[in-house]
């Protein structure tokens, strides 16, 4: 059985959408497994615009799907992921394509990234030896897949040469470095530029390259490794990937993990080459493109947290700030390039990363932020009884109403019902967001300015649904991002329909 093609086009709202997504991941997940499925969830999204979705059997078995309008893209997962597992690489099996490509239902390996493990234990054994088996599992996919890639399949360049590590250097350039105004020989800098290209772009080692090798995409399942996100791959030089995660601004290893773990993974290279490569020449090589990820991270926190204004990413560039930095002290690219390493050491000064970090609030900090869910019909307006005298008020009733569904009428926000059909069939997550950049900039303002009070109020036609959910949302988040103290409260609750 083959699921209906869904032509998003002919849908103009994003509910409209969501809907018709989940009901052809519904046909195409009972085309292969003659199952209805029991439950979907929705992802959180990240960097990308793919929406990926968690669905279950009715014996709790799960699966991922995922939903793209990218066709070009999605089968170039697909083709990567068929070759892959020809030569036994951790990669997941995809189980059903839907006709027109947009929608496809993969094995779930669960949420367990290696991230999440580096961060959960430290730099253990245990952690050490997931990262070498990370790196083994990387060796081999990269000089095995290579024998046998079709690179007509890539979705954009089909190798990560000259012209791909200038277009890395330009990202940086226009989305982090031109930012910060810093005054600088514009044409001095693309020879800089050209130069390191040309330099990279002659690597002895060519095959395919992952791209986005980094410790998030790595997922762990019962202490094996498993990779996911390699659409984006490429020929390339072996060294690109290796760099992209040993340098991982929020992986944050040690210099010995650093160097011993390099080591294993030319130890790995060596085997899978049946010879011995020139080490020297290769680390001198791999310092060149541990650079230019640096760099390219630096771009793309700039494009999706300076643009975009995604927090998650904002926080992050002082870490990769720093680890620039430090790069800069202790490792040589093998090219000189006086101008490019005096702007990035202008950048990594102590007051440029000032700029971004984020001041979080102390035990000594006095602010407290005030959250309040009410109805405007029963509660009106919160009045602020502290000396600020108000604060922000924000109106829900934009936002689609799942009180008017008979099933949730009972429910509130704090419900995951209610809460599933905010995120996945509304433009709550949109809304938020915005939200979240109007308050940061205030809390962060208070904190510095040692104010103690600040009221953000939330309103619905009841009280009970959408203003509980993005009050308790934003309450999350504020304690998350600043650790700053919050009361939190639902004024309406003593009418909450039962």
């Amino acid at each position: 059985m083959k699921c209906q093609t869904i032509n998003l086009s002919n849908f103009t709202n994003t509910h409209s959408i969501m809907e018709h997504v989940i009901e052809g991941i519904k046909a195409l997940f009972f085309s292969f497994s003659n199952k209805d499925s029991s439950q979907i969830e929705k992802i959180p999204q990240s960097g990308s615009d793919r929406m990926y979705f968690r669905i279950y059997d009715k014996d709790q078995k799960s699966y991922i799907a995922t939903h793209s309008s990218n066709v070009k893209e999605n089968k170039t997962f697909i083709y990567f992921t068929e070759l892959f597992k020809s030569i036994h690489s951790p990669v997941p099996e995809v189980y059903a394509v839907n006709d027109d490509c947009t929608i496809y239902i993969q094995e779930d390996f669960g949420d367990n990234s290696l991230l999440f493990e580096l961060e959960k234990n430290g730099q253990t054994e245990l952690t050490f030896e997931l990262f070498k088996k990370s790196l083994k599992a990387l060796a081999n996919l990269q000089i095995n897949a290579d024998k046998q890639m079709d690179y007509s399949q890539c979705i954009t360049s089909r190798e990560f040469g000259h012209q791909a590590i200038v277009s890395d250097l330009l990202y940086f350039k226009y989305y982090f470095l031109d930012t910060l105004k810093i005054p600088y020989d514009k044409e001095g800098l693309l020879n800089d530029f050209e130069a390191i290209g040309n330099y990279l772009s002659h690597a002895e080692h060519k095959h395919f390259m992952f791209r986005d090798f980094q410790s998030r995409n790595i997922i762990i399942k019962n202490d094996e490794v498993h990779f996911i996100d390699y659409q984006g791959g490429m020929k390339g030089a072996l060294q690109y990937d290796v760099a992209s995660l040993l340098w991982q601004a929020k992986a944050n290893l040690s210099e010995d993990w650093k160097n011993k773990l390099l080591d294993y993974y030319m130890d790995c290279v060596d085997d899978n080459l049946g010879k011995k490569i020139n080490r020297d020449h290769f680390v001198n090589q791999y310092n060149g493109y541990v650079l230019i990820r640096l760099l390219q991270v630096l771009g793309a926190y700039g494009f999706r947290g300076l643009f975009e204004r995604k927090a998650h990413f904002l926080s992050s560039i002082p870490l990769a700030l720093k680890n620039l930095k430090w790069f800069l002290s202790n490792k040589k690219i093998g090219i000189s390039s006086p101008l490019f390493e005096s702007l990035l050491n202008q950048i990594t000064d102590d007051a440029t990363i000032r700029q971004f970090e984020i001041n979080k609030a102390t035990s000594e900090t006095p602010l407290t932020v005030r959250i309040n869910s009410f109805s405007y019909l029963k509660n009106g307006y919160p009045k602020d009884e502290t000396s600020n005298g108000g604060g922000y008020v924000f109106d829900c009733r934009g936002i689609l109403n799942p009180g008017r569904i008979e099933e949730y009428k009972k429910q509130t926000g704090q419900d995951k019902p209610v809460k599933d059909y905010l995120e996945q069939q509304t433009n709550m997550p949109a809304f938020l967001n915005s939200i979240y950049d109007i308050i940061d900039i205030s809390v962060e303002n208070y904190i510095n300015r040692g104010f103690e009070h600040l009221d953000i109020n939330f309103g619905c036609t009841g009280g009970q649904h959408r203003s509980v959910y993005a009050a308790e949302a934003l309450n999350r988040h504020l304690k998350n991002k600043f650790g700053v103290k919050t009361i939190l409260q639902h004024l309406n609750k003593e009418n909450w329909v039962q």
